[in-house]
């Protein structure tokens, strides 16, 4: 007579099949850069459970599952920017609640990155609410600044500071930067009804700059401006056929602000949300897929379900740039329950291959031009 094995073993088992990945049986997979977008929407359009496993085990083939790079983003620009995102309560253009403020002093943005070291985190964004650097020299440097020290934290180091020129990108390469984001939001189609004062095009050239600064691209999207499933698969393509993929793409949920014209929106689907993260998966292989914006409004098991499917960083602190974030603590103790670890600093392989190549034997950047009217904007 066989005897039914004891349940805490068998949840030991569980645990372990969930968490850590097995030796693939063949050889992986090169990423692709050449897929048709009728080749991304027969994947978009897969069953959904059959797609999370998809998704999941070529995850496991690229990823060790059982980790999750944690990213603390703070705002140290807001407001008084003079583009038209109609998702963005920073825009000038919109009556907020969020108020136009000066660049911050470097100390407390370090004091802030110490913070976010010390409850785990190991990439520190700052987010500036400008359309570009144009006119704006000594806000730039004290930028400069703050990436040069952050990086003696041993932390990996972002930004996001509107259009980038080749000089600005290769200073930011010069100073540290990890990586640099620019989303593309949507697909090219349906972009135009989101923002029209900055082209997609615009949006490809900074991306193109700071990759050939060497330095990682982050570029994703936001889900529920309105697009339709079609413009999701843009978005996915778009990604895809870059000359790299991106080394992150951020899946932002729209968090509809009062005051601005998406204001009233209705929240995007947890299964589009699932689908969209599952897909990128699949199409991006070695992308780090980050559940970024809106996570606070998916329950722990939706969470579990997008990091099942191939999620594997957040958005963790006290604040995204003026959205609510998941508290540290929090995170942590659902990360626990699921079996999930923190990512160390440089830790993922596209993150430490940028590092390595550097840029030790590029010349100098030449300054750019400052304009004498400070680009309408005060620093």
């Amino acid at each position: 007579m066989l005897r039914a094995a004891p349940s805490h073993r068998f949840s030991l088992l569980v645990r372990s099949l969930a968490t850590h990945a097995a030796t693939p049986a063949t050889p992986t997979a090169p990423a692709r850069h050449d897929w048709t977008k009728e080749e991304v929407k027969r994947v978009y359009d897969t069953p959904l459970l059959e797609l999370v496993f998809r998704a999941a085990s070529v995850h496991r083939q690229h990823h060790d599952p059982s980790k999750i790079q944690l990213c603390t983003l703070m705002n140290i620009k807001s407001g008084g920017c003079s583009e038209d995102c109609s998702y963005c309560s920073q825009s000038s253009r919109y009556t907020t609640a969020t108020k136009a403020s000066r660049l911050l002093d470097v100390e407390p943005v370090l004091e802030a990155a110490r913070k976010a070291k010390e409850n785990g985190s190991t990439r520190f964004c700052m987010g500036a609410a400008w359309r570009d650097l144009a006119g704006r020299k000594r806000g730039f440097e004290r930028i400069l600044e703050m990436v040069r020290e952050i990086r003696q934290m041993d932390m990996e180091v972002c930004t996001t500071l509107g259009m980038l020129s080749p000089s600005q990108a290769k200073q930011l390469k010069e100073a540290g930067l990890t990586a640099y984001n620019h989303n593309l939001d949507t697909s090219r189609e349906f972009y135009p009804q989101v923002i029209t004062t900055r082209t997609y095009d615009d949006r490809l050239d900074t991306i193109s700059h700071v990759r050939d600064a060497g330095i990682s691209v982050c570029s994703g999207g936001i889900l529920g401006l309105g697009e339709s499933d079609t413009d999701r698969v843009g978005l996915i393509w778009e990604a895809s056929n870059m000359p790299e993929h991106p080394e992150s793409f951020p899946v932002n949920a729209l968090v509809p602000i009062k005051g601005t014209p998406l204001e009233n929106n209705e929240p995007v689907s947890h299964h589009a949300l699932l689908r969209t993260i599952a897909t990128a998966r699949v199409i991006l292989p070695t992308t780090i897929i980050r559940l970024a914006a809106g996570r606070q409004g998916l329950s722990e098991n939706e969470q579990a379900m997008c990091f099942m499917a191939g999620a594997n960083a957040v958005f963790t602190g006290d604040q995204m740039l003026t959205t609510p974030c998941s508290p540290w603590d929090e995170d942590k103790a659902m990360m626990s329950r699921w079996g999930l670890e923190g990512m160390r600093s440089f830790e993922h392989k596209n993150v430490a291959r940028k590092e390595k190549s550097g840029t030790e034997h590029a010349p100098p950047s030449p300054p750019d031009v400052v304009r004498a009217d400070g680009g309408g904007q005060l620093s």
